[in-house]
């Protein structure tokens, strides 16, 4: 692909998310910012949540993935929908019913200041964190594909692939994104079956032998049952089910679309049809992160250092066409562009709300305090991506999860001591126990290594559990008028 065209597209493309946010945007004041008016229709929802959920480490990591753990991260995807369930049928309707726009509040109704402004911390930690990783993988693809051959440096990029975000977010919200999120979701999901079409093409497979192909492979291997592996069935189910409550359920990002429905019914038929094509789409990826590799040996090509760089070359590369190029180039920047464009959206919602107690204050300085935060989250966007680039070597999609395994298992620990006891906790501790948990999870994550056992992603589950247990520590036996409150 050429750098002109490569250029011409992206243009193209943002020029129709602006389009979009100046529609949606028009008349719109915080409350829209944050919530949509609580007016968004719940399939519109759910087809946006796709390529929030999915983002672009999804789009490049789980593919190239493949080559080392085959069909294995499909464990975790089944797990995905034991945690969508209690979302649906657990968490969602309290949010409901507290009428919440960030979903930290609760914490706040159920334990006190101290723990509020530690979940809400910690959210802010996570998702900036998580988000900014997987905005890198886009914006390694934009310098590939457009910048290096333009002699612009990767933290320029990094600039102007922020700034176009916040143009089209800023002033809509929530309401913008999940327009322009749908829109994204159909470019990512039509990116990845019409890759498969087209390698299909190459290899001059009809779709059926494509599929006979992979499952011949070694690389469709789905379940494992060796108990000391790190990708272990159990622990990837458990650990996916875990990772769907805390990364979707006590996440304003995913959490802040849900709450733009229009009822409590509307959001849990998002949820459900939500599922069933999250499923679909991550198996597709997996089977194209197979057809790549069997493409790459059967044409005697070279494998790159990094798995997350084999799609994109080869795609970019032109291995299958300039239709497929300009197909990967829209679905990588939609993917990480409906994550990431959310994301900071939330981060603004929960720094607003949380912590500037932004309700409070006349519509004028609202507007300004809410520009001046999104503006500030776009520096740190910034800064975080850099550092990726400095220090991340391994797949980014087991970096993501590693670093969920520390900064959610808080998040897990509170929420479910909250809903699953009536006990009062002595808050001013809360903060010290919510950092203790990381840590002693660390360490015992270290101490199992060296004894040949690796957690895997089960870490976030000994981390929610340690936060759990602390909190029980400092926590006494509730009172009659403390029994009788609803949270």
């Amino acid at each position: 692909m050429s750098t002109t065209l490569a250029l011409s597209i992206l243009l193209v493309y943002f020029a129709v998310l602006v389009t979009v946010s100046y529609f949606t945007s028009k008349g719109a004041d915080t409350h829209t910012f944050f919530t949509a008016n609580k007016q968004s229709p719940w399939y519109l929802v759910a087809f946006a949540m796709i390529g929030t959920s999915l983002s672009g480490v999804t789009f490049v990591s789980v593919p190239g993935n493949v080559g080392v753990s085959q069909f294995s991260y499909f464990q975790v995807v089944l797990g995905y929908l034991v945690g969508y369930f209690v979302i649906a049928t657990v968490l969602m309707p309290m949010y409901y019913r507290l009428n919440l726009i960030s979903i930290y509040s609760y914490l706040e109704k159920r334990f006190g200041f101290w723990s509020y402004k530690t979940g809400a911390g910690f959210f802010l930690l996570a998702r900036t964190v998580g988000s900014a990783g997987r905005m890198y993988i886009a914006v390694q693809v934009l310098q590939l594909a457009i910048f290096d051959p333009l002699g612009v440096p990767f933290e320029l990029t990094v600039l102007i692939a922020i700034a176009l975000i916040w143009v089209y977010t800023f002033k809509g919200g929530i309401k913008t994104i999940i327009v322009t999120d749908t829109l994204q979701t159909f470019f990512l999901v039509t990116a990845v079956f019409l890759t498969v079409y087209l390698i299909g093409r190459k290899l001059n497979l009809s779709p059926g032998q494509l599929w006979n192909t992979v499952e011949a492979s070694p690389y469709s291997t789905m379940f494992i049952w060796d108990g000391g592996a790190k990708n272990y069935f159990w622990k990837d189910f458990i650990s996916g089910a875990f990772i769907a409550i805390v990364m979707t359920g006590l996440d304003q990002d995913l959490m802040q679309k849900n709450l733009t429905c229009k009822s409590i019914g509307d959001a849990q038929k998002n949820m459900f049809w939500f599922c069933a094509v999250l499923v679909l789409v991550n198996f597709a990826f997996l089977s194209l992160g197979a057809l790549l590799f069997i493409y790459s040996q059967q044409m005697g090509l070279p494998l790159p250092v990094r798995s997350d760089e084999l799609y994109p070359a080869l795609a970019l590369g032109n291995e299958f066409g300039t239709v497929a190029a300009v197909t990967f180039l829209l679905g990588i920047t939609a993917a990480t562009y409906a994550s990431s464009d959310s994301a900071l959206t939330a981060l603004t919602t929960s720094f607003c709300i949380d912590f500037l107690d932004i309700q409070k204050h006349p519509e004028a300085k609202r507007q300004r305090m809410k520009t001046l935060v999104h503006l500030m989250f776009s520096g740190v966007f910034l800064v975080v991506i850099i550092l990726f680039r400095q220090l991340n070597s391994q797949a980014m999609i087991r970096t993501i999860f590693d670093l969920a395994g520390y900064t959610y298992g808080p998040l897990l620990g509170l929420y479910a001591f909250g809903l699953y006891t009536k006990r009062p906790v002595r808050d001013k501790l809360v903060p010290f126990i919510c950092l203790i948990s990381p840590l002693l999870t660390y360490l015992i994550v270290e101490f199992l290594k060296s004894q040949g056992n690796d957690l895997g992603f089960l870490k976030l589950v000994v981390n929610g559990a340690l936060t759990f247990l602390g909190l029980l520590a400092v926590s006494r036996q509730a009172n009659e008028v403390e029994k009788t409150v609803v949270y």
